[in-house]
């Protein structure tokens, strides 16, 4: 078993809450936050459900600031997507004990995952541009859009001088982000990292296109139950938006602190499908073989899993494909809690797998599992896995794994371990 990288903070900004506790506060009371968006639905996109952030008070700073108000008197300037990363990534640094005034900037890392990048600014500007002509766009537009300026912001605001790095792998992209900032670590690059991932694709082209591809559940006449994963009357997932942000280090440096682990980060896997755009393996072949690869980097066996934070989006075929994937790996003698965040927040895109991550790491801490909100029984294709309904279930985990997977064929999966404290 490795233990090389601790997880030391966790930040969360999520429709179900700002801030780490009211996100985990949702997800475990299973409080659906699906509702129908003025936005989408003003701009007549074919499916108006979403899951939104709460409102973050973006406006132009009047008077000066003290430095902790920096970042919130900025957000005007800032895509949505680099909004939630910046409050995710203060709240993670703030709960892993650092100060950014006081730490190596040049060994500290920044790895965000995101899928769209500023899609939103993007889309707005270009309406503008269409409307009114070049002279209506904001100077802001390109570094408010561009994939890389999430990471390029966070560096700034942190002061972080080492590698700044973004990533993209579809619905892996904050997964895989993790995965880069653990071999930056590994490859003594730096000493901390700051890894997740962000996404605001709650927009009427992201939306109308999703929903062009069936992706979406048109469940608009009870949203709160539209998201429905691994049930037999699901019909697609609910578009999300959020951050989610850990801080990793290597143990060592962790413990010269004198700061306790959350978790360890203990393996990791990714694997390619190589098989279609948009659908993933019909057995499952890529997912399968990434977790293989994570517990042998974590020097762990199937039997040994005691929780699975799925994918889990609510379409046909990804939680048939999961569900068949699980059974294969563990067979009828072993049956890892299986759950599902996205019934709650929605399909977060790019910050999905930072923050399943962080509920992965939140699980092993707190010993407690988060229902499958929406799931109410299966159907042959998901039945036979051990599925958390209705309740957060008391359950002491030792291993866990987080799934993620993209479109084009991205599996990724996180091997999370529990840190004794002596």
């Amino acid at each position: 078993m490795t233990d090389d990288i601790a997880v030391t903070g966790i930040g969360l900004a999520t429709p179900g809450g700002t801030g780490t506790e009211a996100t985990w506060d949702a997800v475990c009371a299973g409080r659906a936050t699906a509702r129908t968006d003025p936005v989408l639905a003003e701009a007549g996109a074919p499916v108006r459900l979403a899951c939104r952030v709460p409102p973050q008070e973006p406006r132009k700073p009047q008077e000066p600031q003290q430095p902790q108000e920096r970042v919130r008197g900025r957000l005007w300037r800032f895509d949505p997507a680099t909004r939630f990363l910046l409050t995710a990534a203060r709240e993670a640094v703030a709960s892993a004990g650092l100060d950014p005034g006081r730490w190596d900037p040049a060994r500290v890392a920044l790895v965000v995952g995101t899928a769209a990048g500023g899609v939103s600014t993007l889309e707005t500007q270009h309406r503008k541009l269409l409307a009114s002509g070049p002279g209506a766009l904001s100077p802001m537009t390109l570094p408010a859009f561009l994939p890389n300026m999430a990471a390029g912001h966070l560096a700034i605001e942190l002061g972080a001088t080492g590698p700044s790095l973004q990533t993209s792998t579809a619905c892996a992209s904050g997964a895989t982000a993790i995965i880069t900032a653990a071999l930056l670590l590994r490859a003594g690059m730096c000493d901390i990292a700051v890894a997740g991932g962000t996404d605001a694709m709650v927009t009427p082209l992201c939306a109308s296109a999703f929903a062009k591809l069936g992706a979406l559940s048109r469940r608009e006449d009870g949203p709160g139950a539209a998201s429905r994963p691994f049930d037999r009357d699901r019909d697609g997932f609910v578009l999300g938006e959020g951050s989610g942000v850990l801080v990793l280090e290597r143990t060592d440096h962790a413990a010269a602190r004198t700061v306790r682990p959350l978790a360890f980060l203990a393996g990791f896997g990714a694997t390619g499908d190589a098989h279609h755009a948009t659908a993933p393996h019909p057995e499952g072949a890529g997912l399968r073989a990434a977790t293989r690869e994570a517990l042998a980097r974590a020097g762990r066996s199937p039997g040994e899993v005691g929780h699975i934070n799925a994918h889990g989006t609510g379409t046909a075929l990804n939680d048939a494909v999961e569900a068949t994937a699980i059974r294969e790996l563990y067979g009828p003698g072993h049956a890892p809690s299986v759950t599902s965040a996205k019934g709650v927040l929605g399909h977060t895109m790019g910050a999905a797998g930072a923050i399943e991550a962080a509920l992965t790491v939140l699980s092993i801490a707190r010993g407690t599992v988060p229902p499958t909100a929406g799931f109410t029984a299966p159907d042959a294709t998901t039945a036979g896995i051990d599925i958390v309904r209705a309740a957060a279930r008391p359950q002491q985990v030792c291993l866990a794994l987080s799934h993620s997977l993209g479109f084009g064929g991205h599996n990724t999966v996180l091997a999370f371990t529990r840190a004794r404290h002596g």
